[in-house]
Formats: C-alpha cells, structure tokens, sequence
C-alpha cells in the first residue's frame, strides 16, 4: 500500500511516497482504509523538523521514516481482540496523537487505538468528516480547560481558522458569551458561528475587548498564537488557554490561570462531536482537497496560507 513519509526534514519536498505493507491490527485497534486525511499545520512541522527541534520527537531519520497525518475518515477493515465495538465495514474517523511513528493517516490505511476511533458523521462526506478529530479535539479540550461557567465571556483569537470556528461553535452551546477576534473580511462567517462580539485584526487586542466587555474577558482560547496581546484582553484572576506551547504561552499575570491543550485523542468525545455535526450545531470547512498522491502540492498550498477550513488529502 501507499504511505507518505519523510526520511530527512525539509520543505514540502521532503514528503515521498513509499510502498509499504499494510499494518495489521493487535489487541485493542483496528485498521481503517483511509477515504481521507486532514492536512494540518502540526503535519508541516513535523515534516520540517520544527517539532523535533522543539524536542517534541526524536531527530527526522534518527530511527528511520516517520509517518504523516493526524486526522482520517475511512472505513474499518479488520478489527483486532478487544475492539468488538468496531466492525468491517463501520464508516469511522480517528485521530493519530502519535508523533514519532513509521506509518501516519497520508496513507491507505493505518492502525489506530479503538478508543481514538469514532463513528463518522452521517451526513457529512469523507473529506469533511476528516477535518474534525485533531482541530474539533483540541477546540473541547481547550474549553475544558478554561473551565468557564455559562454566561461568561470569552476571547477566541484566529476565530475563522479551523481550531477557532469549532471553539467559537463549541463555546456557545456552552453558554459562553463570544468576542471573536479575526481579519475583518471574516466578520460575517464568525458571527454565523455565533460570536456576538467582533474585534478585527490590526487594533489593539487588549483595548478593543474592554471596550466592548468591561474589565476585560474571563477567558481567552488563543487559537491565533497571539500570547501575551490576548492575555492582556483578559480580567485579572480570568483563566486562559493557549493551542501550542513555547513561547505562545505567556507568563500568567495578573492571576490569570495559564493554560497550554496538548491534544489527545478522545474517542467518546470525538463520538460526541460527530453528533454534534448530524445535529448541524458544529460546522466542517474544507478549503480543498487533493488526491493522495499529491501530498506535496497540498503542503504547498497549506504553507501559501489564506485557507478557511482545512485541506484533504483523498484516497482518490
């Protein structure tokens, strides 16, 4: 079978395609035949090297290829003991929360963790479908974390983005009150979202929110990397959460509880989720998609920027 992997780190151009056998399931997984994978940011810094640099994972090539690939919608193949809740057959999607793996979901099938698996949305296609588990994941995980009541209010940077339009989504049918940070030719779509407050890029973060919500948020979900300009748009002693660690993550003052998600795969809430999207309270972007085959053209694209949702690398 085909698989994407990358034995030296670099540009898009370091992405190849290898023949490789196909996986088979041990206790407790099952292996799913990839319709479609996500093509997400931390798969570009993977790629690079920028995660191993982080120390995230060992060298690129250290211990031979890795795989590449968070998020796959597909179809179950073969299940292994102990995964009876899955059968051949089950339209799925799964999340991949490994880094430091040989084979990843650009691939025509891979191996998961039953408990990172979950039934697919019914109406929604492959390709949509692909784009929730890591960035729907990470938008819940971070709320949690935020741990906010209902009717407080909330700062979502990089709210048109893939983790922000779920967080934004997400944070709503939690209560919260919604100010949305974006570019300003994305007010419609994060008002659809249902942000009741807009703060377009290029103010001043801290000022324009206090003046819409007196004494600042309770809480920021800072899905833009924006740190400490969206720290300081929070009320002292509010809680705030960061997508990614380093130097995103400011020091926490005021009394502001500082948090960084490190996703994890969450089968039962990605289950929950995918109920979400049936009900049509949780929306699926896809900013493109691109047959598996041209992985390379996808990276390419991901790093030109400007997308709104995710692109799909497809089986076909």
């Amino acid at each position: 079978m085909r698989a994407i992997i990358v034995e030296k780190p670099g540009g898009p151009g370091a992405l190849e395609i290898a023949e490789v056998g196909a996986p088979d399931p041990g206790p407790g997984q099952v292996r799913i035949r990839v319709a479609a994978a996500a093509v997400n940011p931390v798969d570009a810094a993977t790629r690079s090297g920028a995660l191993a640099d982080a120390g995230l994972m060992p060298p690129i090539g250290s211990r031979g290829p890795i795989g590449i690939g968070w998020d796959v919608a597909g179809t179950v193949e073969a299940v292994g003991p102990d995964a009876a809740r899955f059968a051949p057959g089950d339209a799925v999607i799964g999340l991949r929360d490994r880094l430091d793996v040989p084979l990843g979901a650009y691939a025509d099938a891979i191996v998961l963790d039953a408990s990172a698996v979950a039934r697919a949305p019914r109406s929604a296609s492959a390709a949509e479908a692909a784009t929730l588990p890591l960035n729907g994941l990470t938008a819940s995980q971070a709320l949690d974390l935020l741990d906010l009541p209902s009717g407080s209010t909330l700062l979502v940077t990089g709210a048109a983005g893939a983790v922000g339009g779920f967080a934004v989504e997400l944070a709503v049918q939690r209560g919260l009150r919604v100010v949305a940070a974006a570019a300003a030719s994305d007010e419609a779509l994060v008002r659809g979202l249902g942000a009741e407050w807009f703060v377009p890029r290029g103010v001043h973060l801290g000022d324009a929110v206090r003046a819409l919500v007196p004494g600042g948020a309770d809480g920021a979900l800072d899905a833009a990397l924006l740190s400490v300009a969206a720290l300081d748009a929070v009320r002292s002693g509010g809680a705030f959460t960061a997508v990614a660690g380093g130097p995103a993550v400011p020091v926490p003052l005021r009394g502001i509880a500082v948090h960084n998600v490190w996703i994890k795969a969450d089968g039962a809430r990605l289950e929950e989720l995918s109920a979400l999207v049936d009900a049509g309270r949780l929306t699926l972007r896809v900013a493109g998609t691109f047959p598996l085959a041209e992985a390379v053209k996808a990276h390419e694209r991901l790093e030109a920027g400007g997308l709104r949702g995710r692109l799909v690398l497809t089986a076909r």
